[in-house]
């Protein structure tokens, strides 16, 4: 049975690195009581960066103990709840099986698959680890990102269901290696637009788009 782990929460607080101080919800903690989940996350949670994280598309970020478990084996070092600054940390599931559109049901929460996380410095700076973006780039189990279909409450043990999209998708894969890859086709780009993702990512795609077949501008 997939189970809700645990719920966590961020408060501000200062990230310090190499080129400057920013404020920070990435530093998550586990909470014993329930949680409210509204339609822009959870209830107390912190978003220093609005211009890449939060919103209804992106309002809730997983992650999943079995990814939790290769990490802690990759870099020898205890791994936790919240470490990579998800919301909701979930058991069985992987982020690399999962398609966008796909939903989460946990609890009275319904939660649909948006995006993949693609990591930043602020999470290498949490991690300590200056090239960790470039490692959690490679190691292909980037969490993911939820918009919230339904709202209610939430405490760790409640059980989770998969409910799996059955509409035109793409994998979350997909759409980390899109991210990275500067010879995308305009087939890929125009398969991802199909698929529920996040807006951030849609208006990145439809710029992309037009860049590869509007004429180019006359001189």
């Amino acid at each position: 049975m997939t189970t809700l782990l645990s719920v966590n929460i961020g408060q501000e607080q200062a990230l310090v690195r190499a080129e400057k101080t920013e404020q920070t919800g990435i530093f998550k903690n586990p909470v014993a009581g329930p949680v409210k989940v509204h339609r822009l996350g959870l209830e107390g949670d912190f978003i220093g960066d609005s211009k890449n994280h939060g919103g209804p598309d992106q309002a809730v970020y997983l992650y999943f103990q079995p990814e939790y478990d290769w990490w802690r084996a990759e870099l020898g070092r205890p791994t936790f709840p919240g470490m990579f600054g998800d919301n909701l940390t979930i058991s069985e599931l992987e982020s690399a099986k999962l398609n966008i559109g796909d939903i989460l049901h946990i609890g009275e929460v319904s939660l649909q698959v948006t995006a993949p996380r693609i990591p930043c410095g602020t999470l290498a700076g949490r991690m300590e680890i200056p090239p960790f973006a470039k490692q959690f780039r490679f190691a292909e189990k980037p969490g993911v990102y939820c918009r919230v279909l339904k709202e209610g409450v939430l405490r760790a043990g409640h059980d989770v269901r998969l409910e799996e999209y059955t509409g035109t998708t793409v994998s979350v894969l997909e759409v980390m290696r899109d991210h990275y890859d500067a010879g995308r086709t305009v087939e890929t780009i125009r398969r991802i637009l199909a698929a529920p993702v996040a807006e951030r990512a849609r208006r990145k795609k439809l710029e992309q788009l037009a860049a590869l077949t509007e004429p180019p501008a006359a001189a």
